[in-house]
């Protein structure tokens, strides 16, 4: 009955863990690599850091999603780093880069987004809401101004 006992709770045990591991996994992978070479180490061209740091601050960490990748300490914002750095280092400007990682990871990904057919609504509705009130203002305080006439 004891070993009966021991075996069934084994078995809870070893279910549990198989169904936990699974998510816990990649998390502990991700932090077990090592940091891109250009992640924390600065361009020898003053020039082409300057372009690097500039274009940095003008692309969001995906993972912090409120930081810009200059500033973040995430391992994919240190990743994001090192292909700029990478890419201004051989050549390419701050704009061919931005339009690869936008290719890559959308256009969330800028902090400058462009107005394309999918984020028209995101510069259009602002102005529309404005205008609508605008227009409910200027009929309440109208109807005011005939009123007391």
């Amino acid at each position: 009955m004891v070993s009966r006992l021991r075996s069934t709770r084994t078995v809870c045990w070893l279910v549990i863990l198989a169904s936990v591991t699974p998510f816990t996994a990649p998390a502990l992978a991700q932090d077990s690599l090592p940091p891109a070479p250009y992640a924390y180490q600065q361009l020898e061209d003053p020039a082409l850091e300057a372009k690097a740091t500039d274009l940095m601050h003008t692309l969001r960490c995906l993972k912090c999603q409120s930081q810009s990748i200059a500033d973040s300490d995430a391992p994919m914002a240190g990743d994001m780093r090192h292909q700029v750095r990478t890419r201004i280092a051989a050549g390419e400007e701050p704009e061919e880069v931005r339009q690869w990682l936008v290719d890559r990871y959308g256009d969330y990904v800028s902090y400058q987004p462009r107005v394309t057919a999918s984020t028209w609504p995101l510069f259009a509705i602002p102005v529309l809401v404005v205008l609508l009130a605008g227009f409910i203002l200027r009929g309440r305080l109208g109807r005011k101004k005939g009123d007391a006439e």
